[in-house]
């Protein structure tokens, strides 16, 4: 959308999108609880938006955790840094929920790489104009992998092939086929994707895909609670400063605002109750996006095993929730801050 590239640019060189990466590869190092704090503030600005930088948070994450050294060189400085753009691209039109199903083929090749062919769908920043380069961690399934979720394996399949000095080469034969036509979310690019024969590297072992992924889900999926956040925050803004605003009858206990024909209707018990709902939710979402962003960060930086341990149990049980709940919550939110603006709403 117009203003997007601009806007992505100053936040680029403000440094945001290296905010809670590894300073080795340009981050700023910063904790994982700060960056979900971060995200919640861009997600109740726009959402849209914030789809774009997340995601490439996300995958560096993956690349960091499961790559070789020489991807992590070819890739990760460049995605911290905001030059470069991430995806995760997982559904096919086929097969959504049951990976199992995935059809996208990864073929080797004598140089180490592979070439990957498959069509994949709803995938978020698929292709858009923001960064130099898109670098997509695609899901995929070797010649003689086994069948089922312990066959698929992930690779690095970038939109253009990198250089050796780092710049963009030629494209790699990966099209945005279709762009969905969405009820919200409307900046943001949901994209069908075909990959022909396009290049790409593997990320961990062969058929370990889906455990490296998950890196990147487990992430994601806090992250997208954090947008339900989002979403609750800028409802819950909005209706107090509706509700101080908009005037309407008196209050039960006599008159609040004398110089003014009607008191603001935050003085009515019922709107009141319904901003405390609100205020509740985003309370206690909050908290608990922190807590869970906490223990994210003790898995990765813990130097005590049983700790680390204890925290990767933790994040396993609880980034459901958190996307669950508090999208759900979310949703909640916004629906009462519809009642306080009345007509309006």
């Amino acid at each position: 959308p117009k203003g997007f590239k601009e806007a992505y640019n100053q936040f680029r060189e403000g440094g945001w999108c290296a905010l809670a990466n590894d300073p080795k590869w340009g981050g700023q190092g910063l904790p994982e609880t700060v960056n979900k704090l971060v995200e919640e503030m861009i997600s109740s600005s726009n959402l849209s938006f914030g789809l774009y930088p997340g995601l490439t948070h996300g995958g560096t994450t993956a690349i960091k955790a499961h790559a070789s050294p020489d991807l992590q060189e070819k890739f990760l400085p460049k995605m911290v840094e905001g030059t470069w753009s991430g995806t995760m691209c997982l559904t096919e039109p086929h097969c959504g929920t049951d990976l199992g199903l995935l059809r996208t083929k990864a073929v080797p090749q004598p140089d180490g790489s592979y070439k990957i062919t498959g069509n994949k769908i709803f995938i978020s920043a698929g292709d858009h104009d923001l960064t130099e380069n898109i670098i997509h961690l695609v899901l995929a399934r070797l010649p003689d992998a086994p069948k089922g979720v312990k066959g698929i394996s992930l690779f690095i399949v970038p939109k253009y092939l990198p250089k050796e000095d780092g710049s963009v080469g030629p494209s790699n034969g990966v099209l945005c086929t279709g762009i969905e036509h969405k009820m919200g979310l409307k900046a943001s690019a949901t994209c069908q994707m075909s990959f022909d024969d396009s290049t790409g590297w593997l990320v961990g072992e062969p058929n370990s895909g889906l455990n490296a992924m998950f890196t990147m889900m487990n992430t994601e999926r806090v992250s997208v609670g954090v947008q339900g956040l989002g979403v609750a925050t800028a409802a819950y803004q909005s209706a107090v400063a509706y509700a101080k605003d908009r005037i309407q009858g008196r209050a039960l206990s006599g008159p609040k605002r004398p110089d003014l024909a009607a008191d603001p209707i935050i003085v009515h018990p019922d709107v009141r109750r319904m901003l405390m709902t609100m205020r509740t939710y985003t309370e206690g979402c909050r908290m608990l996006s922190i807590w869970v962003a906490r223990a994210l960060d003790a898995e990765r930086h813990s130097p005590d095993e049983e700790v680390r341990q204890r925290a990767e149990d933790m994040t396993a049980l609880m980034t459901p929730v958190v996307k669950a709940l508090l999208t759900d919550l979310g949703h909640d939110a916004a629906q009462i801050g519809i009642q306080v603006y009345g007509g309006h709403g």
